[in-house]
């Protein structure tokens, strides 16, 4: 007995250390939004992110550096870190928003709203703790839903931390933590590696692969960010240089993490013009690409991955026919004044699961609203990206193995087929293989997406349809961003929760977090079924 309890005890420690090393991250991580708060001379807002940074990083500090481990750990503990280590950030990431909200006054808060306002600083919102959790468990997630009704009366500091909090949690917040933090045991690191990310070596050692992650992903945001203020200057002369380049900044980071979180009061309608709705659909794109395509692109020169990559040609060709579908929809319902400039830019917003927004989706007729739903939101980009959704993947793998199943009457019974798929080579056991575990994924997703209608439906405010409640728990469960207008802070508590836990589930695709209250419930000792 004793035995078994110490087991168990030094399986805790090591799990407990783990999640302190990504505290230790976060803790780390608030020093940029303060530094902001310092350049916009937003006083309490530096002090609210000096305390919470302080309160991360010493909790974290603390537990590191004092619990030792001596056990190894299992898949299924890698898991576990990382759904309670996604939990406990985003609890934690909450604090900003938290304490800036209770320690800015009235009037103050108010200098962040335009002049002629007539409404409150959305910032009061966060006062209430379950709605600055879920904005922070938007944020990390790369969601984009959010509480606050009119964002830039929340202040620079906390508007760089929303879209600061997508980009370090698009890239993953595990594999930030291997990359800054070595570990000791290479076994840890390639096991919480696979938890999080697709697990797809490009190094030798899983360090060198999350530090390389980093580096493509720091360059194509680098790269997003000149793009988007020279465009900006271009399209619009007259906007400010401070404001084109904080817009940005910010649009640069959430569009690379795919989570959608604007400066602006309407998101990208916020320009008014055309020519920006078509300068943001690149880097829309370019977040929802596989990064270790970029991988093979940049550090081995191999250049026709644009076109032989299965994934990002996929992509490429759904933005295109999808759009064109799309907008022919809109255009038949007669709901929009101008269905292709709508119907292009929101297919791909959806698709690459990044949110951004020019149009009252809740005034579209239901088949427009089924087809982005169904065709672009549940689907999602490239698997090893920073999309939400099923993955185009494992989509392109149901379908293939639907003709594959079906040619298999025609073929003889000593006939061993073997399959090609994404570069490989498949025997009919491994497709077996595969195809179970993509549509077992895939029933549990949608399995998700509908229990959160029916809840939706039952809990939204009055003005919604079931149509409507779709929408908005597909774009939660696909950690989308895209809203109908069901989520506000006037929301229901429950409903409110309901989408937190579909964000949750949705960036980590769904399997760790059962795992963890399987082993919450059950134990961890395997069951005879």
């Amino acid at each position: 007995m004793n035995l078994k309890k110490n087991t168990k005890f030094d399986t805790f420690r090591m799990i407990i250390k783990q999640i302190a090393g990504l505290l230790m991250i976060l803790g780390y991580s608030m020093v940029f939004p303060l530094l902001v708060s310092l350049i916009y001379s937003e006083f309490y807002s530096t002090v609210g992110f000096l305390v919470s940074g302080l309160i991360c990083y010493l909790i974290g500090f603390l537990l590191y550096k004092n619990i030792k481990v001596t056990t190894e750990p299992l898949i299924r503990h890698a898991l576990i870190i990382a759904a309670m280590g996604w939990l406990s950030v985003a609890i934690m990431g909450a604090l900003p928003f938290i304490i800036i909200a209770c320690i800015t006054p009235m009037d103050v808060a108010q200098q962040f709203a335009p002049a002629i306002a007539d409404y409150q600083s959305s910032i009061f919102y966060f006062k209430d703790p379950l709605h600055a959790f879920f904005e922070s468990m938007s944020g990390f997630t790369t969601t984009g839903l959010t509480m606050a009704i009119h964002e830039p009366s929340i202040g620079k500091g906390l508007l760089f931390y929303r879209s600061f909090s997508q980009w370090i949690g698009g890239a993953g917040f595990i594999v930030l933590f291997l990359a800054v933090l070595n570990q000791s045991s290479g076994k840890i690191a390639f096991l919480l590696y696979g938890a999080e990310s697709s697990g797809e070596r490009l190094h030798p050692t899983i360090i060198e692969t999350a530090r390389s992650i980093w580096k493509i992903y720091l360059g194509i945001t680098l790269f997003s960010f000149v793009y988007l203020v020279i465009g900006t200057c271009l399209i619009l002369p007259e906007y400010k240089l401070a404001d084109n380049i904080f817009d940005s900044i910010n649009h640069a980071m959430a569009g690379q993490s795919t989570g959608g979180f604007s400066t602006l009061d309407d998101s990208i309608a916020g320009y008014n013009s055309k020519a920006m709705d078509i300068l943001y659909l690149l880097p829309m794109i370019l977040g929802s690409l596989s990064l270790p395509f970029y991988f093979k692109v940049i550090y081995d020169k191999e250049f026709k991955q644009f076109w032989k990559n299965l994934q990002t040609r996929s992509i490429i060709i759904a933005c295109i026919f999808g759009g064109i579908l799309l907008s022919f929809m809109l255009l038949k319902s007669g709901l929009v004044s101008e269905p292709y400039r709508t119907g292009i830019f929101q297919f791909v917003s959806a698709i690459t699961t990044t949110g951004w927004q020019t149009s009252d989706v809740h005034v579209w007729d239901a088949a427009s609203v089924l087809l982005i739903v169904m065709g672009a939101m549940i689907v999602g980009g490239a698997a090893g990206a920073t999309v939400g959704g099923i993955k185009i993947i494992r989509v392109l793998l149901i379908f293939k193995g639907l003709f594959w199943h079906i040619n298999n009457y025609f073929s003889s019974e000593n006939t061993i087929k073997v399959v090609t798929f994404n570069d490989k080579r498949l025997l009919p056991y491994e497709m077996h293989r595969e195809l179970a575990a993509t549509s077992t994924f895939t029933f549990i997703y949608l399995l998700f997406v509908l229990i959160s209608t029916f809840i939706t439906y039952y809990l939204m405010g009055p003005g919604y349809s079931i149509t409507d409640a779709l929408f908005e728990s597909a774009s939660a469960q696909g950690t989308v961003g895209l809203s109908c207008g069901i989520t506000n802070p006037e929301m229901s508590p429950g409903l409110e929760i309901t989408y937190i836990i579909q964000m949750w589930t949705g960036r980590l695709e769904i399997i760790p977090i059962l795992i963890l209250f399987r082993a919450v419930f059950l134990g961890t000792k395997p069951k005879v079924l």
